[in-house]
């Protein structure tokens, strides 16, 4: 299995090239991006840092000062922007309880410790944890997502329905422990389902459909 994973992602790698992904300027950004990204598509989540940072609000100090209410507005175009101004207050602060609003210290807890502690703050759950986990403190963890479970259900890997942990292990278990590699592997799932693997799939243009099971994907769309 190990050796498959490796080789599905070289096969994407080869396609697609290095994505540089979590696109973010600061590790903070990185955060805000992962909160703000829930339920909605990216292109939303940039139109709403961009204005924060028209605003001169990309930073944990310009941002601490603003109450739920004052937060709620700058947030209307990533959607739901009343939940995610609670989540974000909240995120703003258990930043500065247990990290002196330094995302840069994250670097020096223990990776299950700083997961465990994300999830404590309301409305993270394991996938804004775990991009954060990855993403801005650079521990390896593995980032599940719906376009993780879409592509390797199709690829014959996963039956459905597994839990989020018993996915992550998948390739925790079979792969090294890398964070560079993990972000790089999460990246190219993101592309591959955005370019091919898409809920009408592709197959077409998809750089890894000799390997693929099309478990499934209906026969017109196999042919």
């Amino acid at each position: 299995m190990g050796t498959r994973l490796l080789r599905i992602y070289r096969t994407l790698l080869r396609a697609y090239g290095h994505a540089g992904w979590w696109p973010a300027r600061t590790a903070f950004e990185v955060c805000l991006g992962a909160i703000l990204a829930q339920n909605t598509a990216w292109v939303n989540v940039e139109r709403t840092l961009e204005g924060l940072r028209q605003r001169r609000l990309l930073s944990f100090d310009a941002l601490d000062r603003l109450s739920v209410a004052r937060l709620a507005p700058l947030l209307r175009s990533s959607g739901t922007y009343r939940v995610k101004a609670r989540r974000l207050r909240a995120f703003l602060d258990f930043l500065g309880r247990e990290y002196r609003g330094r995302v840069g210290l994250f670097e020096s807890q223990e990776p299950g410790v700083l997961r465990a502690q994300l999830l404590g703050v309301t409305g993270i759950g394991p996938e804004t944890a775990d991009v954060i986990t990855l993403y801005a403190a650079r521990f390896p963890s593995f980032v599940v997502d719906s376009y993780t479970r879409r592509v390797f259900e199709r690829l014959g890997e996963l039956r459905g329905g597994e839990s989020y942990a018993d996915v992550q292990e998948l390739f925790h278990r079979q792969l090294p422990r890398d964070s560079g590699l993990y972000g790089d592997y999460h990246a190219q799932i993101v592309r591959l389902a955005k370019q091919a693997c898409r809920r009408r799939p592709l197959c077409g243009v998809c750089p890894i459909e000799a390997s693929c099971a099309k478990r499934g994907v209906s026969p017109e769309v196999r042919a």
